[in-house]
């Protein structure tokens, strides 16, 4: 599947490891909840780069103050009508403070990235093998003005019109 990140198609670096199973020493590797919960000191102990996987019925507060630890947070969707993980996303980025890697994955459509981007999700898994990184682009740029704030830190048009009127 393509990796879009900053807008372009990238390498994806990273394995995805399962609910059970020896993990590579040396390399990037993302674990679902359930495997951090039951292990989480001995991930921790790892010298590689550490991320998690979560399902749209896995919301922020379970890693929480965690979010800290891992490079990449997959939030998985299991269907573009599932909104669950834009929640989870805003809030690891507003309420939780993280920087890393926030990444889409799963039933990804391009219709939905400019939204997801929005609440702060900036690389993207997709599964249509067509996606290109202009689509991206295209997909970024189709709406300017937006009514309600957002992690991306545009303007909303209402403060907009407020600072034209005060400019009056």
């Amino acid at each position: 599947m393509p990796l879009i990140k900053d807008g372009e198609v990238v390498a994806d670096v990273w394995m995805h490891a399962g609910d059970e199973g020896p993990l590579p020493p040396d390399q990037p590797v993302t674990v679902p909840l359930a495997r951090w919960q039951r292990e989480r000191a001995s991930l921790l102990a790892r010298s590689a780069p550490l991320g998690i996987r979560l399902t749209s019925d896995q919301l922020a507060p379970e890693i929480g103050a965690d979010a800290g630890h891992f490079a990449v947070i997959v939030l998985v969707f299991p269907s573009f009508r599932d909104g669950r993980p834009y929640s989870t996303a805003r809030l690891l980025r507003e309420r939780y403070g993280f920087r890393g890697e926030l990444r889409a994955s799963g039933d990804v459509l391009r219709d939905q990235l400019l939204f997801m981007q929005r609440c702060g999700i900036d690389a993207f898994d997709i599964a249509d093998k067509a996606a290109t990184a202009e689509a991206w682009r295209q997909a970024m740029a189709e709406i300017s003005v937006f009514y309600q704030p957002a992690s991306d830190q545009r303007v909303p048009v209402t403060r907009l019109r407020h600072r034209a009127r005060a400019a009056e």
